[in-house]
């Protein structure tokens, strides 16, 4: 009787060493914080349809004019994951040395150009806002706490001199009625410190939703596709029409601003990869 009842408590034991070992277990993976990397891709097309070709791919605005671009570039910064808690994680925000990006479409690879971000925390992420441009508090910053990526503008041509800062997005091409046969060039930013200027702010954030969770882990980098409409630039909220007076427009003057506003609606998420 003895014998058994020591068996019966050496059985106990063990299974509940068992179940103790499992839940540790559990446990561990499930407060595994190890950051992990997201990636964005931008895809610039017209009417949703991706891979603008510079010089070549056209676009009839609603007013009745054909364009195409020979330069299409913006700035996105200060991005910022949002999860399903409504919880925001901010990827260098206001530091464009480490957060500000170029969107060139000269560099696009098969029509999309390549954002990396590492170190991101592990999360389910439903929602995503970014900066168009470069903000006011990061530019007043100064030189010295942008120095990095200042230098990356100039020479990407996405910057005037520094008393009047980043160009945002610059649009270049040729528009006519009949075919593009006249030049033009739209550079929108910011004219410097703009309160003591008292020029429009042009420095915009967009918040887009996801169709899919991005689900950021060590393992799993999620692709995050967004699609820029460039037909909104001329057709979108308020129908623009290219001419002599804003061909050769640059920094923030009412036809910028509302340019920059038609841009700010070019942004949507097409879908999300978990890979």
């Amino acid at each position: 009787m003895k014998i058994y009842k020591l068996l019966s408590l050496l059985f106990i034991g063990i299974t509940l060493f068992t179940l103790s070992s499992c839940r540790n277990s559990d446990s561990t993976e499930t407060e595994d914080t190890t950051p992990g990397n997201l990636q964005i891709k931008f895809e610039n097309g017209f009417n949703n349809l991706g891979d603008i070709v510079l010089g070549q791919t056209a676009q009839t605005s609603s007013g009745g004019q054909k364009h195409n671009f020979t330069t299409l570039k913006y700035i996105v910064s200060n991005i910022v994951l949002i999860d399903e808690s409504g919880k925001e994680f901010k990827y260098n925000y206001n530091n464009p040395d480490k957060g500000a990006f170029i969107v060139d479409q000269a560099e696009a690879k098969a029509g999309i150009v390549y954002i990396n971000l590492a170190d991101i925390p592990r999360n389910n992420y439903k929602k995503i806002r970014f900066g168009l441009g470069i903000s006011q508090s990061s530019y007043l910053l100064g030189q010295d706490g942008q120095g990095i990526f200042w230098q990356k503008a100039k020479a990407a041509g996405m910057a005037w001199s520094w008393a009047v800062g980043y160009i945002f997005s610059k649009l270049e091409g040729n528009y006519g009625s009949a075919a593009p046969d006249t030049k033009f060039m739209n550079h929108c930013g910011n004219m410097g410190n703009v309160s003591a200027n008292n020029t429009p702010d042009l420095y915009r954030e967009i918040t887009l939703d996801l169709p899919m969770t991005a689900r950021v882990t060590k393992s799993i980098k999620p692709s995050i596709h967004i699609l820029a409409d460039l037909n909104q630039y001329l057709s979108g909220q308020t129908a623009l029409t290219l001419n002599k007076e804003n061909e050769m427009a640059m920094g923030s003057n009412q036809h910028l601003v509302n340019a920059t506003n038609n841009l700010t609606k070019m942004f949507r998420v097409d879908h999300v990869h978990n890979d």
